[in-house]
């Protein structure tokens, strides 16, 4: 079931950038600029997450959270916020969010603690240390930094190596343009370029070429997902 996510960002073009990578991801996005208008909005309590600004008209981001807590609803909430001392992300945690993040910020972070959350919620887990990761038949080793398919070396660069490491970890999942360019690259904007289709077009042809099965996919107006499932 599609997770839905509320931002309540009065930026627009910060709420349309985050609105723009959380549908990506794959996420259900409602977006207000308005405190009040997203208290209302968080009191339905139908999002999974939600995401507020600390400075916001008409309700401040932290007011709008602890109305909320005080109405029941339990969603988590993350706070996004300029303010980056101690006291202001303690402020932030005593109003009821359950995690703050200082701008600026990446998005591979917000991604990542959004994902966090709804795990923690969800369903928590403790993770292990991984040094090997396999894909059907595509085995990884993280620590020789070297990939093996159905017994048959692939030699990689470090970018294709990178890449690949960054898809694994998300098997099965969709990884959005977005994310890599953040995570790969380290551009926190749109270069505007093929930049990221050239790459996974040469690391699929590695990963492809002489095998019977794709494992690295296309899921059109979204980004790649690395499966042996189609």
């Amino acid at each position: 079931m599609t997770r839905k996510i509320l931002i309540v960002e009065d930026d627009t073009a910060t709420a349309a950038y985050l609105a723009k990578g959380l549908a990506e991801a794959g996420f259900a996005v409602e977006t207000c600029g308005d405190g009040r208008d997203g208290l209302f909005l968080a009191s339905e309590g139908i999002f999974d997450l939600i995401i507020a600004d600390r400075m916001l008209p008409g309700l401040d981001g932290l007011s709008m959270i602890n109305a909320v807590r005080a109405a029941g609803v339990s969603t988590p909430a993350l706070v996004l916020s300029a303010l980056a001392t101690v006291d202001d992300r303690v402020d932030g945690l005593h109003a009821g969010a359950d995690d703050y993040l200082v701008k600026p910020f990446s998005f591979a972070e917000l991604s990542a603690r959004v994902e966090a959350l709804l795990r923690r919620f969800e369903r928590p887990q403790a993770s292990a240390q991984t040094t090997r990761l396999g894909v059907g038949d595509l085995e990884i080793d993280l620590l020789a930094r070297t990939v093996v398919r159905q017994g048959r070396a692939i030699p990689l660069g470090a970018r294709e190596f990178n890449l690949l490491e960054y898809l694994a970890r998300h098997a099965g999942q969709v990884v959005t343009r977005t994310m890599m360019l953040e995570k790969i690259w380290n551009y926190h904007f749109d270069p505007g370029s093929n930049v990221v289709d050239v790459h996974i077009g040469r690391l699929r042809r590695k990963l492809e070429d002489g095998f019977a099965q794709p494992i690295l996919h296309t899921v059109r107006g979204a980004g790649y997902r690395l499966s042996l499932d189609a």
